[in-house]
């Protein structure tokens, strides 16, 4: 597996690397990729960025905004956060299995004397405490997982910058990010500085090849930093207009659509949140035009669709609920 070591702070350039080389023909054995970025907030996918940014705190304190090709939520990161990705084949045969490429994570922290467990979805924790989460996006061909590891992070410009939900805390018995999050550090049996547990994490994985950038690959990859990863219509965008929005948090991810409708019958529909998807939600909207704003009707269309392949553990039934409600 060939390993290469990040040497921008620059988000918008780090996501443009991930994107190039998971389009690139892959490499023997996949790649492996450790990396950091300046103070930013990275956004899922399929959010809406207005939803999930406190944009008047991130815009005061110059924080970057950028969206990732991946599902799942929006995350803090700074210099104390240590990025990794894995970019690998694809095994179709069990899509999201976090916890397979969370174990040499965990092997690494064990090595440093830290007991992390893998909770939940796609969650890293200790003692409870949540300090990595992770997302996946994936072809036919090739898979792209990677997570972040909250090393010496600034926990309260995390809590600030995010418009956090209510609902996922509740849910939890959590009253703050803060009560539930952590940094790693505090836990080691002895200091250690960000460039030891970068060494730590590299070793994690055996046989390891180093190899750099080369000066067109650079060149790509900042090009499509510019045209895509630091344009506004791509980190930002702007809503559809809609007639009805429904937002609710469910076990497998939170969803927020918004909906057009005339006379009771769907015109359009747009879907955002948290959640994992193999297939564009763009998609599902389309397939729902023309049906009744009633739950029969809705449960019928939706069951007659790959649910899940929109929404990773989604049910017709419940799904079509939250629609007519």
């Amino acid at each position: 597996m060939r390993f290469i070591e990040g040497q921008s702070f620059d988000p918008a350039f780090n996501l443009a690397m991930e994107e190039y080389l998971f389009r690139a023909p892959l490499e023997e054995n996949g790649c492996f990729l450790l990396w950091r970025n300046e103070p930013s907030v990275i956004i899922g996918r399929f959010q809406n960025t207005a939803q999930e940014v406190n944009r008047p705190f991130v815009e005061a304190r110059g924080i970057r905004v950028v969206r990732r090709i991946s599902g799942g939520g929006a995350v803090y990161h700074d210099l104390g956060n240590l990025n990794y990705s894995f970019i690998v084949p694809n095994d179709e045969e069990s899509p999201f299995d976090f916890a397979k490429h969370a174990a040499p994570v965990i092997g690494a922290l064990a090595g440093l004397g830290v007991t992390a467990v893998f909770s939940g979805r796609n969650d890293l924790t200790i003692n409870g405490l949540k300090f990595s989460g992770s997302a996946q996006h994936m072809d036919g061909k090739r898979l792209l997982h990677h997570g972040t590891l909250l090393f010496d992070s600034d926990l309260s410009i995390l809590g600030q910058a995010l418009n956090v939900d209510p609902s996922k805390f509740e849910s939890k018995g959590f009253k703050s990010v803060r009560s539930r999050v952590t940094n790693i550090l505090p836990h080691l049996p002895a200091p250690m500085a960000m460039e030891g547990f970068i060494a730590a994490i590299r070793d994690c994985l055996s046989g390891l090849e180093r190899r750099p950038l080369s000066g067109a690959e650079v060149r790509a990859i900042e090009k499509l930093s510019d045209e895509k990863y630091s344009s506004w219509e791509w980190n930002w965008g702007e809503s559809p207009a809609f007639t009805e929005r429904k937002e609710r948090r469910f076990p497998w991810g939170k969803v927020e659509a918004l909906l057009t409708a005339e006379r009771g019958i769907i015109t359009g529909a747009r879907f955002y949140g948290d959640f994992f998807s193999l297939a564009d939600p763009v998609e599902l909207g389309d397939l729902l035009s023309g049906c009744p704003l009633r739950r029969e009707e809705l449960e019928n269309r939706l069951s007659s669709l790959p649910l899940e392949d929109f929404f990773r553990g989604a049910d017709a039934g419940e799904f079509a609920e939250f629609l007519a409600k």
